[in-house]
């Protein structure tokens, strides 16, 4: 895929922290799903986390209504239909280098996938050398991923939903440090395979570490439906979006997302 093409990705699928353009879409999909409306956690612990902490973080919690959190509805409704239309179940996140927004962005997508009622969604920190999603439910520390892969704890113990329905998170914690090896062994093998089958009306989300910063999300690519970036506006530089996605299969390649957009949109405005 040339950079054009990437380019012309990022304008059909994009996101911010600040901003995010797009349009208004409603999801057709006509397939039968089980009722999700209500779910009863009987072994994945539900924890109170504090609303404060997320607003501090960023995190979409759904009390305000604003532009963002109606461009992360624009942003799942894509997603959604991508991975229905592929016959697709997992999706990795990543960026070409730090601080591109993907874990904020991986965060609030799986919060507005997990408001469709349809829908039910599983985010899995996998950036096993800096793992982050714990800091943004969490002050203190808690088990995690390394728990599970290290340790022998069972997934129960560490999985959570953060009082958000049809919403489960499995959290990292502690850095690994042969974190590739890991990600193409056995053991997260059958951890993914069995997240994936464990619901047929399940997303799972990898949040994953940059994809030029070192070789882990290669070594996982084999194991994954679909990718997306996430590139900031302003930030990222050409070539290395160029050698992104140089470096993945573009049939997987289900979209780049545009991060802290610097253009204004107004309220009764759309593109």
């Amino acid at each position: 895929m040339k950079i054009k093409d990437a380019l012309d990705k990022a304008k059909k699928i994009q996101s911010s922290s600040r901003n995010i353009k797009g349009q208004n879409i409603i999801s057709s999909d006509n397939r039968n799903y089980l009722d999700l409306e209500n779910i009863n956690y009987t072994k994945t612990k539900k924890v109170k986390v504090s609303e404060e902490l997320l607003r501090n973080k960023r995190i979409l919690i759904g009390d305000v209504k604003d532009e963002i959190s109606d461009e992360y509805k624009v942003l799942r409704t894509q997603v959604i239909q991508l991975m229905n239309k592929n016959n697709w179940s997992t999706l990795a996140i990543s960026g070409p280098k730090e601080g591109c927004g993907k874990t904020l962005t991986s965060i609030n997508l799986c919060i507005s996938i997990a408001r469709d009622v349809n829908q039910s969604v599983l985010l899995v920190d996998l950036d096993l050398r800096r793992p982050n999603i714990h800091n943004y439910f969490f002050t203190q520390e808690v088990l995690g991923i390394s728990d599970y892969l290290v340790n022998k704890k069972n997934l129960d113990e560490i999985l959570f939903n953060p009082g958000i329905e049809r919403l489960v998170v499995l959290p990292g914690n502690k850095s690994i440090q042969n974190s590739s090896e890991m990600l193409s062994s056995p053991q997260v093998v059958q951890l993914v395979n069995e997240l994936k089958n464990k619901y047929s009306n399940r997303l799972v989300i990898f949040d994953m570490p940059p994809l030029l910063s070192c070789d882990d999300m290669l070594a996982f690519t084999p194991y994954v439906d679909a990718f997306m970036l996430v590139v900031e506006d302003g930030v990222t530089l050409k070539q290395d979006l160029k050698r992104s996605v140089e470096l993945l299969d573009t049939n997987k390649l289900l979209g780049i997302v545009l991060n802290k957009s610097k253009d204004s949109v107004g309220i009764n405005q759309y593109y």
